[in-house]
């Protein structure tokens, strides 16, 4: 199977959200005549496939998520997107052909396996609930009895160097949730402010108090990030408007945190509203919560990495990531752990790379043999006791 060619395939046909024909295809085609028991999704065009053991050994579960972003493309590369406006910005065609390199090399080594392997083609990460919609399905009883743990990489261009594996116990990727604040005054003409009731005064306030709220009213061991991204309000400079908008977005590593700053956010809104005489309106939108690791898996891919590729091979993250990951839902249901491996081409270090979501990025091909290498040793060596 060769594995560039596959991902190249992947990346000039990017396909977004749930639903992902030509994707699922290519992944059908490309386990075909491999001994695995394959199933499809009812509800996205998700791929499971379960490859049998020889013994009763524990069911390891391994993840690749297939869908792209509506990111254009402008990374010259001659396996570009032919498709305008849809790009792979963030990888997953990579880990696609990975999953795929490992069920080839797990199918090689069958006869060794202990138990069972779960290979998990995902729709929908990027903010389309494609975890929750596969364990709604049943993801976790494809084997017939639960996994021990699950795995998922991802690559990074900008987090550690190229071909380093990286991952911690512990929080490793952020929550994600949004929080819209409708700030309701009364409109007026500019000339006579005192018979309105302005809004845009406690809008900026909150703004201001957000800060506050951050720097003084919350754990630094237990950190919160709060981005307000847009502020909208009237359409000309002598009318009042009725209402000011705020879009929050809000990063945080514990679900302590994450109902903490949501209960302050909520009371500050409240409380400056009414000190101006106006109302707050409030509206969550959680994306997804925190990416926790097991702390035995964790270890395991320290272990296994370090076998695998030497002492530079591996390093540990020395903080969680601030982005999100929708394989958080299966880390709630399951052991196991997120991995990082760096991806960005050999001459470009980290701090000089485009991020994930760029048009601009660009990981190198020579780490898919890596990945494969790692997945298939994780689903076959026995986790650390």
């Amino acid at each position: 199977m060769n594995l560039t060619q596959f991902r190249h395939d992947l990346h000039r046909h990017p396909e977004i959200g749930l639903h992902l024909p030509r994707t699922q295809h290519a992944v059908l085609d490309a386990l075909a005549g491999l001994p695995v028991e394959v199933t499809t999704g009812r509800d996205l065009t998700s791929v499971t496939a379960v490859l049998r053991g020889s013994g009763d050994g524990p069911v390891v579960l391994l993840r690749a998520d297939m869908d792209a972003l509506p990111v254009t493309e402008t990374a010259d590369v001659p396996y570009r997107s032919t498709v305008d406006g849809a790009m792979h910005a963030c990888g997953h065609d990579l880990h696609t052909a990975m999953l795929v390199g490992a069920a080839y090399r797990l199918a090689e080594r069958r006869d060794t396996l202990r138990g069972d392997v779960v290979l998990c083609f995902q729709p929908g990460e990027e903010g389309h609930g494609g975890a929750r919609r596969m364990l709604a399905e049943g993801l976790l009883d494809a084997a017939g009895r639960p996994p021990a743990a699950a795995y998922a990489l991802h690559v990074f261009g900008d987090v550690v160097p190229h071909g380093v594996v990286t991952t911690r116990p512990g929080p490793v990727m952020a929550a994600s949730d949004g929080l819209r604040i409708v700030v309701r005054g009364r409109g007026g003409h500019a000339s006579t402010p005192h018979r309105a009731a302005d809004p845009i005064p406690p809008a900026c306030a909150i703004v201001g108090a957000v800060q506050t709220l951050v720097a003084r009213g919350t754990d630094p061991f237990d950190p919160v990030v709060v981005t307000v991204g847009s502020i909208h309000a009237g359409t000309r400079r002598n009318i009042i408007p009725d209402s000011a908008e705020l879009d929050l977005s809000i990063r945080s590593f514990s679900d302590t945190a994450r109902d903490r700053v949501l209960a302050r956010l909520t009371e500050l809104s409240h409380g400056i509203a009414a000190a101006h005489g106006v109302t707050a309106e409030l509206h969550h939108e959680p994306v997804h919560p925190a990416t926790i690791n097991t702390a035995e898996p964790a270890a395991h891919v320290a272990a296994t990495a370090t076998d695998l590729f030497g002492p530079h091979g591996y390093e540990p993250l020395a903080h969680p990531l601030g982005g999100s990951e929708d394989f958080a839902y299966l880390l709630r249901e399951t052991p196991g752990a997120f991995v990082v491996l760096g991806a960005a081409p050999p001459d470009v270090l980290p701090d000089a790379s485009p991020s994930n979501h760029s048009g601009a990025v660009v990981f190198d091909d020579a780490v898919l043999d890596r990945g494969a290498d790692l997945l298939a040793a994780l689903a076959t060596r026995p986790l650390p006791t």
